[in-house]
C-alpha cells in the first residue's frame, strides 16, 4: 500500500492519466463540433475503429505512422460525410444513421482486416510512436516526465482543446457552427447554408475521432484487436454532456476519465487481493455517477438532432 504514495507511482500515474485520456479527448472534440452544428453522431464508436484499422494497416504496409495517422482521418471524414448524407441531406433519424454507421464500420473493420492479414496466431505488429521530450520542460521533477515527456499525438490532442475553444468562441465560424446548432432557419435568414456547415463539422469532427482511434493502434498500442476501442467513442459522448458542449470542460472530464482508468490499472499490478473486475469499473461507474448529476444542468444546443429542411422554414 506504502507504494501509492511514492513519487515513482505518482509520476507513472500522471503520466498514465494522460495518455489514456487522449483518444477520448480526441473523440470528444470531434463529437463537439458535430453536435454543436445540430449533428448527434452516434457513428463514433465504429469511426473510431474504423480509424485504429486503417491507421494500423497503412502504417504496417508502409511503415509510415504519419502516413497511418492520415489515412484514420481520411476514413474518419468518409464516414462521417456518410453519415452527413443520411442525417443531413435526406434528414434521415441521427440516432438510427450513427448507430447504423457503427454497426456498419464494426464488421467491415473486422472484414478489412482479415482479408488483409488473415488469421495469424500471433497479430501482426508495428513499431509504435516513442515518446518526445520537450526540452527543459521535460526535465522538471514529476510533472516533466509525465506531462512533457508524451506521444506527439498526446501533444497535438491538448493544443487541439483551446484550438477548438477559439474556434468555437472567438471566430466568425464558430458563430455560424453556433448559430446553426441553436436555430438553423435563424442561421439560413442571414445566409448560412446550413446543411453545408452541418456537413464540414461532421468532417472535421470524423477526422478527429479516426485520429482518436489511430491513437490507440499506433502508440498507445501497436497491434490492432476488434476491441481496441473499448467504448471510448460513447464515453466521449458521455464527456460533451459532462462538459456542456463545451470543449475545455468536455476535455476535463476525459482527463478524469483518464486519471480513474489509469489508477485501476495501477492498483491491479500493486496486487491488490481484489477481482480484477472490480477495477475495470472503476471509471465506467464513476463517469456514469457524474454524467447522470452534471445532466440536469446540460443545456444542449436546442437544434440538436433536428433536420433542416428549408422548405419548413415560417
Amino acid at each position: 500500500m506504502e507504494q501509492v504514495f511514492t513519487l515513482t507511482f505518482l509520476t507513472g500515474l500522471l503520466a498514465a492519466m494522460m495518455r489514456m485520456a487522449t483518444p477520448i479527448i480526441f473523440g470528444t472534440l470531434g463529437e463537439i463540433l458535430a453536435e454543436r452544428s445540430g449533428v448527434l453522431n452516434l457513428g463514433i464508436e465504429g469511426i473510431m475503429l474504423m480509424g485504429a484499422m486503417t491507421g494500423f494497416l497503412t502504417t504496417l504496409s508502409t511503415g509510415s505512422l504519419w502516413l497511418g495517422v492520415a489515412a484514420a482521418a481520411l476514413t474518419g471524414v468518409i464516414l462521417s460525410l456518410l453519415m452527413a448524407l443520411l442525417a443531413v441531406w435526406l434528414g434521415l433519424s441521427q440516432h438510427v444513421s450513427g448507430i447504423g454507421i457503427t454497426l456498419f464500420s464494426t464488421g467491415l473493420a473486422m472484414f478489412i482486416y482479415r482479408l488483409a492479414v488473415g488469421s495469424p496466431t500471433n497479430p501482426p505488429t508495428v513499431q509504435p510512436f516513442t515518446r518526445a521530450a520537450i526540452p527543459r520542460l521535460s526535465s522538471i521533477p514529476v510533472v516533466g516526465e509525465a506531462f512533457f515527456t508524451q506521444y506527439s499525438l498526446v501533444y497535438i490532442a491538448f493544443l487541439l482543446i483551446p484550438a477548438v475553444w477559439i474556434l468555437l468562441y472567438r471566430t466568425s465560424w464558430g458563430l455560424s457552427i453556433r448559430t446553426v446548432g441553436e436555430n438553423p432557419f435563424a442561421a439560413d435568414t442571414v445566409g448560412i447554408n446550413v446543411n453545408l456547415v452541418r456537413t464540414l463539422c461532421l468532417a472535421a469532427g470524423g477526422a478527429l475521432m479516426g485520429i482518436g482511434g489511430a491513437f490507440l493502434t499506433l502508440a498507445h498500442q501497436n497491434m490492432f484487436l476488434i476491441d481496441v476501442v473499448g467504448g471510448r467513442g460513447w464515453i466521449s459522448v458521455a464527456m460533451v454532456i459532462f462538459g456542456n458542449w463545451d470543449p475545455v470542460r468536455g476535455a476535463a472530464g476525459a482527463l478524469i476519465f483518464g486519471f480513474l482508468d489509469a489508477l485501476q490499472l495501477r492498483l491491479q499490478g500493486l496486487g491488490f487481493n481484489v477481482p480484477f473486475h472490480l477495477f475495470l469499473i472503476i471509471p465506467y461507474l464513476m463517469t456514469l455517477i457524474a454524467l447522470v448529476t452534471m445532466s440536469r444542468n446540460a443545456s444542449a444546443p436546442a437544434g440538436l438532432l433536428k433536420p433542416y429542411r428549408r422548405e419548413e422554414k415560417g
